[in-house]
């Protein structure tokens, strides 16, 4: 069996007739001036907290990055930014628990160093101007060293994407090939509009420079031009014959720009999977079950689409939040994803979309006017974003209506928690 039939059979193996949720919140952690902590500060503290907790630590390079409890791992980003990844689960209400308790075990730490979480879609001192990404320094990861050379090459913000962005991913469980690519794509057509209803900057009208007419959706406008490789929407994802077997094409073929295997990390460039085994990198006939699924695992990892496919459906298009506003948005995205009246209703209303360009189309109206932009069927991303938080509403349970409510809040810019 080739290389490629074990990715699609990875991601095969997904199906679940569950209807599970996870939550990932990247946050700043910074002092009162507004600079982050530096890595060798937090990844010591990674190692005593992990520890205290008995927890199992992840390690990168020699340095402690993050922890696993059983619940939920933390990991360190580019630039320090401070994951909490919390394992699925279909309650709510569990979610909120294990990140309030991740929060109660970490405040009071940074408190006491003079720092704090913040939640933004980028670091509020590079969205503002009064620094530059060059001002921060990269976490000393090889990786992180090897995408930070490639993306000098590829497109014009790839400092402002590993040194000052944070997000809110959320994964959804398919049950099926169909499901799976049903739910892709309807959540790719909804895409511009949780981008906009999870917008979250420290200014309205800040703009990236150069783009001074796009004041909105700062951060995927940093991902959009960071890449076109292993960015943007899904390739292929509207072709008929879409599936696991192209899914896996795509992971296959992604430029991998480094390689991590067996605890090491060389640059590869612009080198794909299918160019590593072509070019004896890798011999897949030495290959154990474990490694193969790193390796996998590590192939899916470098594409950075707005959505991934891995055993899960990934959807990564929202800023960092504060923990009520993303448990709303994972209130939504139950609400749409899993309920088949509301994946078929959607899939009709927006028929006319029928392309990656047509959804990019309305991700640059957004960018230009926010929730006024005209775009499907000539409607506002307002009138839009009203539609499918009301479709959400009516099938969740009284108590997950709740927390969709923080999804409507029309936040002020000044008082956003963090």
């Amino acid at each position: 069996m080739s290389f490629i039939n074990d990715i699609s059979d990875y991601i095969r193996s997904g199906e679940s007739d569950s209807q599970d949720l996870g939550l990932e919140i990247e946050h700043f952690i910074i002092n009162d001036e507004g600079k982050q902590m530096e890595f060798h500060e937090i990844s010591s503290l990674i190692d005593l907290v992990g520890r205290r907790l008995g927890a199992e630590i992840i390690y990168m390079d020699g340095y402690p990055v993050g922890y696993y409890t059983g619940e939920y791992s933390t990991s360190l980003e580019p630039a320090c930014q401070f994951e909490i990844s919390i394992d699925p689960y279909s309650d709510l209400d569990t979610i909120k628990s294990i990140y309030n308790e991740f929060r109660e075990i970490w405040n009071p730490i940074f408190r006491d160093r003079g720092y704090h979480f913040e939640t933004k879609g980028n670091l509020p001192l590079v969205e503002l101007g009064e620094i530059t990404p060059d001002d921060i320094p990269l976490s000393p990861k090889k990786r992180y060293k090897y995408m930070d050379e490639y993306f000098k090459r590829s497109g014009s913000y790839g400092k402002y994407m590993m040194r000052a962005s944070a997000s809110a991913q959320v994964s959804i469980d398919y049950k099926s090939e169909e499901d799976m690519v049903r739910k892709l794509n309807v959540l790719q057509k909804i895409s511009p509009i949780l981008m906009i209803l999870m917008e979250n900057k420290s200014e309205e009208f800040s703009t990236l420079p150069g783009v001074e007419d796009k004041p909105h959706l700062f951060r995927i406008q940093e991902w959009d031009d960071l890449d076109p490789d292993r960015t943007g929407f899904v390739p292929h994802s509207f072709d008929l014959d879409f599936g696991y077997d192209k899914m896996a094409d795509v992971v296959y073929h992604t430029p991998l720009i480094l390689l991590t295997d067996n605890g090491e990390t060389i640059n590869v460039g612009h080198q794909s999977a299918e160019e590593l085994v072509a070019n004896k990198i890798i011999y897949e006939d030495e290959l154990g079950e474990s490694r193969k699924k790193s390796l996998i695992e590590h192939f899916m990892s470098m594409g950075f689409f707005h959505f991934r496919v891995k055993k899960y459906i990934e959807v990564r298009v929202a800023d960092s939040v504060p923990i009520d506003k993303a448990l709303g948005y994972v209130a939504l995205l139950k609400g749409i994803a899993y309920s088949e009246e509301n994946l078929e209703l959607l899939e009709d209303v927006l028929s006319s979309v029928a392309s990656i360009s047509d959804i990019q189309a309305a991700v640059e109206e957004i960018e230009r006017d926010g929730l006024d932009a005209v775009i499907y069927d000539g409607k506002t991303a307002e009138e839009w974003a009203d539609y499918i938080v009301s479709l959400a509403s009516e099938t969740l349970s009284d108590k997950d209506r709740e927390y969709l409510n923080n999804v409507r809040t029309i936040w002020s810019y000044s008082e956003q928690a963090s």
